[in-house]
């Protein structure tokens, strides 16, 4: 997908922080490495993101008149249950408008119709259109004709996207996927089958609206697809939404940077997480890339910064010996399947020594993203508790939650929490559940669950 001519690759730095001294015997080595972009496309102009946007930590400019290097398709799902109440799909049309405003000039896009089957709604024929004041008249014409009818079978929707990004020459490639309502017309092992043929061909931001849907089936397109996830439980707020995705996917730079893990000789990788801005574990997504290294996944970035757990298991070594645990590298693969461009790199490394007030220290962001990742955890723990009827396991795993949401300073999250139990002490974890729970609010806690945030400086 990487096209080097026609596009601004940002710069990448990679930060490593960890406690590098082992305890005689020790073999586990974790690190957090920070990955910065910085600098794509920054030639003064418009602003990459509107304010208040998960993306807006950099403030990057582009000038608008540079020609789009992306495409971009955007599925509604127009089944039957769009029309209930009729206003959900109104939102929905206004939302795709409000979409094709932000497609800068230059972009390719397109725009499906989803139900039990996939239907171009503009430009058609196959093709993509390119972004202008012309075409995107157009295309919210073409939106008006938009009703809802049929059923829900996403795979659909999502190979057409596919067949339509694959038309263009071009780096980005990016999907926006709306649905209301549960995947009831293909099976899952289907839409498994769907994600599984599309992962790495192009990134894929997905939204449930109302509360009709199902979270899993949300939050595994957008995991696939190394997208977003998200509810809007209120239709009125998704053209604000859609608008703020489309900010986003129009400050991408750079497609298919890969996160390029070497590891010394009779070393094994524990794991692989991406830890914020969500936890997303990565370990199984790893693909050989030479001896003894491999690439793991981490999609398309603009002006952005990431950070990523890497624990890896070493060989003993003696007191006072050292080693290097780990390279980690950014790379991009190289025009015509040439050799990979290396972004960045950052190297993990491993100290044995007999002194244990050094050796049990546990670095803070190690720490810290430690809590999160089991934040994530205990709420999908609780939450799944809860639903099956163990109200004392999920007593537990949600007090956990919010324990660790207080103590971590994950602010957002404890909100979300307080609205599913009643916090007794938070220090402690002590909560009751709530005898009545609304149910958006136990499925916006479900859907941002991975949301962490960063160690507090």
């Amino acid at each position: 997908m990487a096209n080097f001519a026609k596009s601004h690759v940002p710069r990448f730095s990679a930060e490593v922080y960890q406690n590098e001294y082992l305890p005689e015997g020790g073999r586990e080595v974790n690190a957090i490495v920070t990955v910065t972009a910085t600098g794509g496309g920054t030639t003064g102009g418009v602003p990459l993101f509107a304010a208040g946007t998960d993306a807006a930590t950099t403030g990057g400019m582009r000038d608008p008149a540079i020609p789009g290097n992306a495409a971009v398709i955007v599925m509604i799902d127009c089944s039957g249950s769009m029309d209930q109440p009729p206003t959900k799909m109104r939102n929905a049309r206004e939302a795709t408008a409000a979409a094709i405003d932000t497609v800068r000039d230059g972009v390719a896009f397109a725009v499906v119709a989803g139900t039990h089957q996939a239907a171009e709604v503009y430009p058609g024929g196959g093709r993509l259109a390119v972004a202008d004041p012309t075409t995107r008249s157009q295309a919210k014409a073409a939106l008006r004709k938009l009703t809802a009818g049929g059923g829900t079978a996403i795979g659909t929707w999502l190979r057409l996207a596919d067949r339509l990004l694959s038309s263009a020459d071009v780096a980005i490639r990016h999907g926006i996927l709306l649905t209301d309502g549960r995947n009831e017309h293909e099976s899952a092992k289907d839409l498994r089958a769907t994600l599984d043929a599309c992962a790495g061909r192009f990134t894929c931001d997905a939204r449930g609206v109302g509360t009709d849907w199902e979270v899993k089936e949300v939050t595994g397109i957008a995991s696939a697809l190394l997208g977003s996830a998200d509810i809007v439980a209120d239709p009125d707020h998704l053209a604000e939404d859609f608008t703020r995705m489309m900010e986003a996917a129009m400050g991408k730079e750079v497609a298919d940077v890969s996160l390029r893990l070497w590891t010394p000789q009779n070393a094994e990788v524990v794991f692989v997480k991406q830890v914020a801005p969500t936890v997303e574990d990565l370990t199984g997504r790893r693909s050989p890339s030479g001896p003894r290294s491999g690439d793991y996944p981490t999609g398309s970035w603009g002006d952005e910064s990431r950070d990523y757990h890497i624990c890896v298991r070493v060989p003993d070594a003696g007191v006072g010996q050292e080693m290097l645990a780990a390279r980690v590298s950014l790379v991009l693969p190289g025009p015509g399947g040439g050799p990979a461009q290396t972004l960045s790199q950052g190297l993990v490394r491993a100290v044995w020594t007999d002194d244990m007030a050094v050796s049990t220290s546990i670095n803070p962001q190690v720490a810290h993203y430690t809590g999160q990742a089991e934040l994530a955890q205990a709420i999908q723990q609780g939450l799944d508790a809860r639903k099956s009827g163990d109200l004392d396991g999920a007593t537990a795993k949600l007090g956990r939650a919010v324990q660790l949401a207080s103590a971590s300073g994950n602010e957002d999250t404890a909100k979300l929490l307080s609205k599913v139990v009643d916090v007794v002490d938070a220090a402690t974890g002590t909560v009751r559940l709530k005898a009545k729970v609304a149910e958006a609010d136990e499925m916006t806690l479900e859907t941002r669950s991975t949301k962490t945030v960063r160690v507090k400086k």
